[in-house]
């Protein structure tokens, strides 16, 4: 008879998961995700200006910050039918391919990576032997044998102080870790390291944006001047410090991410499990030159079902019989439940009717999630790092392709592995290279454009409401780090009118629907082999391979289910 095993919280993440499954021996055989925490954004921003609204969507998420205002400003530039210069997508580029950097990284080292790395274990490890590891996969120059001698002696220190610290809660010499000592070591050590690169990619937004997280923008382009003469604005020196983290972030790709995940890949690739729902989405991202011109997206657009990579379906977000949100196990209220709803039409009002906490169990046979659950053409997708590339593969994005091809050769795999858990990391690392190769070309046009005489960053045309229709409608997408975003608007009489964002997480994270059909975390969880089920790292792996970010809490309960506090916003 299975047995029913919940993790709530899960950490290391970002918001509030509960996974259940149901264990049969030593296999997961259902299971069950749900979003614990409502999120009201939506309608906070009813009846506020459109031009204001990036400022408080972008606080949707506090990891993720830039690219919701983003997805915002794009929504709003398209009801109103606003251009943009030049030099502001090239800037908004910039600090999307910079958020997706510092994203991906600090998820695998620091939310992910200890997934697959034991820290434990490293005490064992040999430290000549790890400096002759990394040296026989990288360059890098913090490789010494003295160097892995310290890291190993601050794991000692945490480790006979009975206190891990940041190393804590995890399930250290679980039998599904199996990695040697000694990468082990080198891994923990680029943990840290990482911890100390990620404070500088972030100067790239504080530059451009003024600060860090949660820049700032303006609808029509960017709230940045640029005069390479005036300490005042942008110069060249601000500039040069951009190219100057640009460069160090493409040295710590190339010479420790990749060659620490295809080492670590090399040890795990007889674990392929946690594909999931073999449906792939992307709406498209980093315009080369226009938003509204997807042939020239650098994140490609369409549709994979059944992981067939003969046929790419397009997308249309303005299609009301594509992108569609059901609520039929979700704690909201539609009426008629029946039914899913574009965004457009979309409503969020909170109707909880589960448990009582504390519970023991959720019932799947009802609602039991705040997520909703966003269907294409009724099909569940899974949206992120692996669907871009994935899509990018099968439409013939070379530089896509041959990152893929390269890394399956030196791990001796198929094009099959991507659909894996282990696959589903290895996109986001590949991703990370795509990227930062692109950031500094981005960089180099502008440096150009500004160069030949154009240093416009916003147009104002459109910045006065009277010269706005009495009603408009838009639709804002991008690729978020975690996958496809997209905010869509209604505008009357100057104020919105009504708001929805369909996030990643909104996506992989949904509960089943009325055909039964399970979310994207639901699913990759099926057949997954478990060793200890009190240590549940197997779920762990796969959970985190998706990086969750669920949305920010606007009420906070108590065990007993308790309000305790409400924030009225005006």
């Amino acid at each position: 008879m299975a047995k029913r095993i919940v993790i709530d919280p899960i950490t290391r993440i970002e918001g509030h998961l509960r996974i259940e499954v149901n264990l049969d021996g030593t296999k997961i055989t259902d299971a069950l995700s749900s979003g614990t925490i409502f999120r009201g954004i939506e309608k906070i921003v009813v009846n506020r200006d459109p031009r204001d609204v990036w400022a408080f969507v972008q606080r949707i998420c506090g990891v993720c910050t830039h690219i919701h205002a983003l997805t915002s400003l794009r929504a709003v530039e398209d009801a109103l039918s606003i251009k943009i210069p030049k030099n502001a997508n090239l800037i908004r580029n910039i600090m999307t391919a910079a958020l997706h950097l510092h994203d991906h990284i600090v998820h695998f080292y620091h939310l992910h990576g200890f997934d697959w790395i034991d820290v434990v274990s490293a005490l064992k490890a040999d430290p000549a032997q790890t400096s002759a590891l990394a040296a026989s996969i990288s360059n890098w120059p913090l490789s010494s044998p003295g160097y892995f001698k310290d890291v190993q002696q601050k794991i000692k220190t945490f480790v006979e102080s009975g206190q891990l610290g940041i190393f804590a809660n995890a399930y250290w010499g679980h039998p599904a870790y199996k990695l040697p000592p000694e990468a082990n070591l080198m891994g923990v050590a680029h943990y840290l390291q990482a911890l100390e690169w990620q404070k500088e990619i972030v100067k790239i937004h504080t530059i451009f944006g003024g600060k860090n997280p949660h820049p700032n923008y303006a609808v029509g382009g960017m709230a940045c001047a640029i005069n390479l003469n005036d300490n005042d604005v942008i110069n060249m020196e601000r500039l040069n410090l951009v190219k100057s983290k640009i460069d160090e972030a493409r040295t710590f790709v190339d010479q420790v991410l990749m060659p620490d995940i295809l080492a670590i890949a090399g040890f795990y690739k007889n674990e392929l499990w946690g594909g999931g729902v073999s449906n792939y989405l992307a709406y498209g991202g980093l315009p080369a030159t226009d938003i509204n011109d997807p042939d020239h997206f650098l994140f490609p657009r369409g549709v994979i079902l059944n992981r067939d990579l003969s046929k790419v379906y397009d997308v249309d977000l303005k299609d009301p019989n594509q992108i569609q949100e059901f609520v039929s196990h979700s704690w909201y209220k539609y009426d008629d439940k029946t039914i899913g709803l574009h965004p457009w039409n979309g409503e969020t009002n909170p109707s909880y009717d589960g448990p009582k906490p504390p519970y023991a169990n959720l019932d799947e046979n009802k609602s039991y999630s705040w997520i909703k659950a966003p269907r294409w053409k009724g099909q569940a997708m899974e949206v992120g790092p692996l669907a871009r590339f994935v899509i990018g593969y099968a439409k013939g994005n070379q530089e896509m392709k041959g990152l893929v091809d390269e890394a399956l050769r030196k791990l001796d795999l198929p094009i099959s592995a991507l659909f894996s858990t282990l696959g589903r990391t290895l996109a986001r690392a590949l991703e990370s290279k795509y990227c930062v190769d692109h950031l500094a070309g981005f960089y180099n046009e502008l440096i150009a454009n500004i160069k030949a005489g154009d240093s416009v960053t916003f147009n104002s045309e459109k910045w006065e409401p009277q010269t706005w229709p009495k009603e408009a409608q838009g639709i804002g997408f991008s690729e978020a780090p975690r996958g496809a975003l997209g905010h869509w608007v209604r505008i009357k009489d100057g104020k919105v009118s009504n708001y929805q964002a369909v996030v990643p997480t909104t996506w992989n994270a949904s509960p089943r629907d009325l055909k039964g059909q399970k979310g994207a975390y639901e699913a990759s969880l099926l057949d997954t082999p478990m060793a200890i089920e009190n240590q549940p790292l197997e779920i762990l792996r796969t959970i985190h391979s998706f990086d969750p970010c669920l949305a920010c809490s606007t009420h906070i309960l108590n065990k007993n289910g308790q309000e305790m506090l409400r924030v009225r916003s005006r």
